[in-house]
């Protein structure tokens, strides 16, 4: 839908939605399903239903975001409980993680609105989305999940100009993907492992570096940052070894090539050999920066 204007798309959307009825809403508090949220909010007011699926996947700082986003939007909201770590086939890590973790998540949508009268399941996924490798998707289709955004083409440049237009507070909010995306394929996902990610990266963000991944490779923790934010972090790198370390790693490294989307999908190993350099070692337990 190109050359529309925000408040055209606006209302597109909301009459797409409205036309769905009464639905449930994946809410994650990012941007995409954000809006999703508050245009079905002012199509169908209570008669729609914001779900924040809840796992150890899920960050508790994006949790208790989403849940502060949605009072602030005035969303009615039901908290999700999901259990895609219990799945053997979601553990073992391979490149159908995704697949499990949705369907995981979509089956208690699905349940939910069979027994609270909703007639469809709407996610925040839009037009851009559509070229990636995403095997989310498929669990989608199989449940009959709606995209309203991808179904009426619209780009995430024009998301971030319509949540902008509503005075949705999160319309430019870096994307941020769960926090399995940071361990390589192939290596088990536990709650532990996905505890250790999170608390290193909380010590990112309490420095307020608000775009950035740790990336899991066994003791080293490898920090994705946006190139202008290289130079701060390397100030910083007293704070930034010890609080990661602190999360259980032994290897703080900074990637000099900077934060990209979906890096772990290009084989990187996960593990380093000892012979094997690493990238811009700014602290190790047995070398502490003081």
């Amino acid at each position: 839908m190109s050359g529309q204007t925000p408040e055209t798309l606006i209302e597109s959307t909301m009459s797409l939605i409205g036309d769905l009825g009464p639905c449930l809403v994946a809410f994650s508090g990012g941007v995409d399903s954000a809006l999703v949220a508050a245009l079905a909010h002012r199509a169908l007011g209570d008669r729609m239903l914001a779900c924040i699926g809840v796992s150890p996947s899920y960050p508790q700082r994006e949790r208790q975001a989403a849940e502060a986003l949605a009072a602030d939007l005035g969303l009615p909201v039901q908290l999700i409980d999901t259990a895609e770590h219990l799945d053997p086939a979601y553990r073992a890590n391979d490149d159908r993680r995704c697949y499990h973790c949705k369907a995981e998540l979509y089956g208690h949508l699905r349940r939910l609105a069979g027994t609270g009268g909703f007639n469809a399941i709407l996610d925040g996924t839009n037009a851009d989305d559509l070229g990636d490798h995403r095997p989310g998707r498929q669990a989608a289709a199989e449940q009959l999940v709606r995209s309203p955004l991808a179904e009426l083409n619209i780009s995430k440049p024009q998301v971030r100009a319509m949540a902008r237009a509503l005075n949705v507070p999160v319309w430019d909010k870096p994307a941020m993907a769960c926090l399995a995306s940071r361990i390589p394929h192939g290596t088990e996902v536990t709650p532990a492992l996905l505890e250790q990610v999170e608390r290193a990266e909380d010590v990112l963000m309490a420095l307020g570096f608000t775009q950035f991944r740790v990336r899991h490779h066994d003791r080293i923790a490898r920090i994705e940052l946006p190139p202008e934010d290289l130079p701060r972090a390397v100030e910083m790198r007293q704070t930034i070894t010890s609080g990661v370390q602190a999360a259980g790693y032994r290897f703080v490294c900074l990637d000099l090539a900077g934060f990209r989307s979906g890096s772990l999908s290009g084989g990187i190993p996960a593990t380093a050999p000892a012979s094997e350099p690493v990238p811009l070692t700014i602290g190790n337990q047995d070398d502490r920066l003081s």
